[in-house]
């Protein structure tokens, strides 16, 4: 099988293993499914449906460079994409559930719940990325477009501690979920540094 019919596979099976949950949760939503809180369970399935793209999407440079199978990398704009999809519905959500589309409410909220506050930044930080992955964009931006999109690993903390702070009680999962995170830096701690030199010297 060529590299080309491996990427066409996986990506088929990324299209459906992203489109059907979300497609199969506003069904039953819309159809009184969700049990007594339907809200809370939409909010919070594409909350962590973003969390874990973001972190699929993470993974796939240590992947592809572990296994040697470099056509992996031709994944990673698709799962992008669809971490800012769930992203951009979770924030939906919580838009028309939560406030009503409210803007000084929702403006409040952001300014005044510190969770919120991080979701957003996260959020518009995705949104810069998902709008530059345009093949286009992506070529007039040149060098600053790698630039740009090494916010990813800021993203995925800042989704983390938004998680975190977002929990009343059960702590298990965010824990998890920054470990697994964490991990996925330390895969590239000497970027990470070279990153973090060029913005202080």
């Amino acid at each position: 099988m060529t590299s080309s019919t491996k990427v066409f596979f996986l990506k088929v099976i990324i299209h459906l293993g992203a489109l059907l949950p979300l497609a199969n949760l506003y069904f039953l939503a819309f159809g009184d499914g969700l049990g007594a809180d339907p809200v809370e369970v939409v909010i919070h399935f594409t909350g962590i449906g973003a969390l874990n793209l973001l972190l699929i999407t993470l993974s796939i440079s240590p992947l592809a460079k572990i296994f040697k199978q470099g056509y992996l990398l031709q994944t990673r704009r698709v799962l992008g994409l669809y971490a800012y999809t769930y992203a951009l519905f979770h924030v939906l959500n919580f838009l028309s559930f939560e406030v009503q589309f409210d803007g000084a409410l929702f403006i409040s909220e952001v300014i005044e719940r510190p969770y919120i506050t991080v979701g957003m930044v996260a959020f518009l930080l995705l949104t810069a990325l998902a709008i530059t992955s345009i093949s286009k964009l992506k070529r007039k931006m040149g060098k600053s477009w790698q630039r740009l999109h090494n916010f990813n690993y800021l993203i995925a903390l800042l989704v983390t501690v938004h998680f975190y702070w977002s929990v009343k009680s059960e702590l298990t999962s965010p824990l998890f979920y920054l470990a697994i995170v964490l991990l996925l830096l330390l895969f590239r701690v000497k970027k990470i540094k070279r990153l973090l030199l060029s913005l202080f010297t």
